[in-house]
């Protein structure tokens, strides 16, 4: 691998698509200054400036078509909320790659929160606490209104403990499954009862009547918990980092076995994605990782320079046929990877969704017209190479729009 690959690679993982200005100047900086350049702490952006939420105003007495209205509004607003995301998207950054890798590991639906101010909100909690030690992210996480509508902490009291969020907390977001046992799940229920979200201000909080603060033992130690003392004791399990270095490498690297190296890391992402980036395991992995939907129509738009009103318009109907649309994750264990992406029904997606594309890159089309036009098109979606086989495929294609819907289609392109 050259220099220059290695730097393409780099890219190509953390951020939703180098452009090939970009590879070129990461090829000019080196591997070292890009990865700092990737990791360096991102401001918050500002957010899609939403009116209050609909159902907020709502009062007991509300009516059948007012209830119906501001459900109506509500959609409406999960609607610009998710056009807001996927351009901040197409904005580029590993900020942007690294919240979403969040949103798929907490993977919460706004399909049942209903809410785009909460779904936001927590996107913000990925973002303040999101890069460094997962000790206040856990602790922010089991506070998170979403999540607990998501996993039924409303319904979680002293007379009726819940277990969902209790479970899905240790075996999906902090341990991992054969790190807890069925007594830890229930210990863990009774310290979470109580909390109720109050969705006109946007917050979650403890009713003490509805919780119960009784002593419980967990993993095998007694003592009266809340939900930091809770997070504290996740975060320091010995499960925790192996695990959570596990679900970055299956996101960033691919499914081959977590170089060990990497765990001295700790529990801090911005350390372990550091440090997962250097291992030559990670550059081994290149060709390898199937991108997701998001990755591959994102990525896309951003190479091709499409514009953003254009972008909004197209891709979160091309992200429906799909399978995977921002703020809505199918389950509580998020998308899957891998090859179950590539299915018929997708590649014949991918390239209606190319040709349009194409159609709103003029500049980009207008570079593919030349006797070099395969290597331009490598460049452009920042494809190291063809091969033979691709490469005799677009070798007889003349037309620049149809050309560059191939290369969106290929296998290179989908698998990076």
């Amino acid at each position: 691998m050259t220099e220059r690959q290695r730097v393409a690679h780099l890219l190509r993982r953390l951020t939703f698509g180098p452009t090939a200005a970009e590879v070129d100047e990461a090829a000019r900086v080196g591997f070292d200054a890009t990865l700092a350049a990737l990791l360096r702490p991102a401001a918050a952006p500002p957010g899609p400036g939403l009116p209050p939420d609909p159902t907020a105003r709502l009062g007991p007495d509300a009516t059948r078509e007012q209830r119906q209205q501001a459900r109506k509004e509500q959609r409406e607003q999960v609607v610009v909320a998710t056009r807001w995301w996927l351009t901040r998207m197409a904005g580029g950054g590993a900020a942007e790659k690294l919240a979403f890798f969040w949103h798929g590991h907490w993977a919460t639906s706004v399909r049942k929160v209903r809410s785009a101010h909460l779904m936001l909100a927590q996107q913000a909690t990925f973002r303040r606490y999101g890069t460094g030690d997962t000790g206040p992210l856990v602790r922010a996480m089991l506070r998170d209104p979403a999540l607990i509508l998501w996993l039924d902490g409303q319904r979680n009291t002293r007379a009726a403990p819940n277990e969902n969020l209790a479970r899905e907390v240790m075996e999906l977001f902090t341990l991992g499954a054969g790190a807890y046992g069925e007594a830890d799940v229930k210990a863990a229920a009774r310290v979470l009862t109580g909390w109720r979200v109050d969705r006109a201000a946007g917050q979650a909080r403890l009713v003490p009547q509805r919780h119960d603060n009784r002593p419980v033992t967990l993993f095998g130690r007694t003592a009266t918990l809340d939900v930091d003392s809770f997070a504290d004791i996740l975060v320091q399990h010995e499960a925790h980092v192996p695990f959570l270095a596990g679900r970055l490498w299956a996101r960033y690297a691919g499914a081959t076995p977590l170089p060990a190296t990497i765990l001295p890391a700790g529990r801090n992402t911005t350390a372990l994605i550091s440090a997962m980036c250097r291992t030559p395991e990670f550059a081994a992995t290149a060709g390898t990782l199937v991108k997701q939907p998001v990755e591959w129509l994102v990525g896309a738009a951003r190479q091709l320079a499409v514009p953003a009103a254009a972008g909004q318009k197209l891709m979160p109907a091309v992200l429906r046929e799909l399978g995977q649309v921002p703020f809505a994750p199918p389950s509580v264990g998020g998308w899957p990877a891998g090859p179950a992406w590539l299915t018929t029904s997708s590649t014949l997606t991918r390239l209606r969704a190319g040709q349009r594309l194409a159609e709103l890159a003029p500049a980009a089309t207008d570079r593919l017209t030349g006797r070099d036009r395969l290597d331009a098109l490598a460049a452009m979606l920042a494809v190291d190479s063809w091969t033979d086989r691709t490469r005799a495929a677009l070798g007889d294609v003349r037309d620049p729009r149809r050309l560059l819907a191939l290369g969106l289609a290929s296998p290179e392109y989908a698998v990076h």
